[in-house]
């Protein structure tokens, strides 16, 4: 029995070997403070937790039934300093932590535009952030980049060192979007739409997914995000188009159906609008519409306002 447990002891190092803790070693600068943030918290509360536990164990042994040179005193009942001590410095972790929070609650508003792409390094004044409308489909992901006029499903790609500006929403139920190497997840809700700013800063292949039960297929619901240089992303832009297609409204009322396990697809062009009447349910036209622009009269600027801004009417969600 004791040899069993030796192996399975020194098996569990190998095990834990081929771990990838991608959590802890991100890619992306927002995930990169993500990172930081969770180690500053653990070493602070490890500032409480070490000493109660090494004080315990000192306690335990100092003061046992055997120790006689240990001191009692039966009527004993306060201390300041031990008052001070056990009320002050969880105090003082509790204030470091809660200032540590709200910066950075602040700092890494997923709705707030990126101010550096890496550490010391400030986002050019004259850079455009990649543009990428992402909906949650039953059970795989449609990207839409509306600067390429291009749509993919189950797979995304984005040029290294570039802020990338991700819409979200989702056509049925809510979802969850999950690059661990980029950034920390966020909802995508029916209806409504989501916003998530992020930049990766090497190049390679990432795993995406996502991270909200939303039905039977939901372990299918993974990609593949690359990230290349500004060159290869542009010959890949160039590869896709080229499978040609357009994503229409029909198209995507039959895309939109219940699907596991879908391979890479692509779109060479998008309908104008497509994701806007995605978010504001218009794809089929009936009582749960919400595009107000369309609309004339009070509240709507009819045919003329809906070319503006393709994103302007669109409901907003809270982050999460």
């Amino acid at each position: 029995m004791k040899t069993l447990r030796g192996l399975l002891l020194l098996a569990l190092p190998l095990a834990l070997s081929g771990c990838h803790t991608v959590l802890m070693s991100p890619s992306g600068d927002v995930a990169l403070q993500q990172r930081n943030l969770i180690i500053t918290s653990f070493v602070l509360m490890l500032l409480i937790v070490v000493p109660v536990i090494i004080a315990t164990l000192v306690f335990a042994w100092r003061y046992r039934e055997s120790n006689h040179k240990a001191h009692y005193d039966p009527e004993w009942d306060h201390s300041t300093i031990v008052e001070l001590m056990i009320w002050s410095a969880p105090l003082l972790i509790i204030i470091a932590l809660g200032a540590i929070t709200w910066v950075s609650t602040h700092k890494l508003d997923p709705y707030r535009p990126l101010d550096r792409i890496a550490a010391g390094k400030a986002v050019p004044a004259d850079t455009r952030p990649l543009d990428v409308d992402v909906v949650a489909l039953d059970w795989k992901w449609l990207f839409i980049y509306p600067e390429q006029n291009l749509a993919v499903v189950n797979e995304l790609a984005a040029p290294v060192d570039r802020p990338i500006r991700f819409h979200l929403t989702a056509s049925t139920v809510m979802n969850s979007f999950f690059i661990p190497a980029l950034a920390g997840q966020i909802y995508a809700m029916p209806g409504m739409q989501t916003t998530l700013q992020a930049v990766i800063n090497k190049p390679g292949d990432y795993q995406g997914m996502s991270a909200n039960y939303s039905g039977d297929g939901f372990s299918y619901m993974n990609f593949i995000f690359h990230g290349m240089s500004e060159d290869d992303f542009a010959k890949w832009v160039a590869q896709a188009k080229s499978h040609g297609g357009m994503l229409d409204q029909a198209t995507y009322t039959t895309l939109e159906a219940p699907s596991e396990k879908d391979p890479v697809h692509y779109y060479g062009s998008v309908e104008p609008g497509l994701y806007r009447s995605i978010v504001n349910r218009c794809v089929h036209p009936g009582p749960d519409c919400m595009d107000m622009l369309r609309m004339p009269g009070p509240g709507g600027g009819g045919e003329a306002s809906a070319s503006t801004d393709s994103h302007a009417a669109m409901p907003m969600a809270h982050p999460q």
